[in-house]
């Protein structure tokens, strides 16, 4: 697996936003919002990484990383988001769940080094 594929996080604490989700058939747009959501999301102050993966059945989990309550509270107010969320009520999710964790411990090993 590609280290890239891994947020590179700070010591903790920080907090990871959860976001489990069940898609609906079709793209219907759904990629290039992603996408951008990643990008914009990037952007905002506090972000500290994204790990995201999906499997053939429509269901995925997003973890995103941010140094504050606030950071999260700023980017699920954003205009771009808020519009990307609605679209995933109305066309793109048929269930989805969001929780929030503060992260304390973290650790890990890169095996093929």
């Amino acid at each position: 697996m590609s280290e890239s594929r891994f947020a590179r996080t700070p010591e903790p604490p920080y907090y990871a936003v959860i976001f489990s989700s069940q898609r609906t058939e079709g793209d219907q747009g759904y990629g290039a919002m992603a996408d951008h959501m990643v990008a914009l999301a990037s952007e905002q102050p506090g972000f500290l990484g994204v790990e995201s993966a999906r499997d053939a059945s429509g269901f995925g989990i997003t973890v995103s990383y941010w140094d504050s309550l606030e950071a999260i509270a700023h980017w699920k107010a954003h205009a771009h988001h808020q519009q990307a969320q609605s679209l995933g009520k109305s066309a793109w999710y048929e269930h989805f769940e969001t929780r929030i964790s503060k992260v304390e411990r973290a650790y890990g090993s890169d095996l093929k080094a």
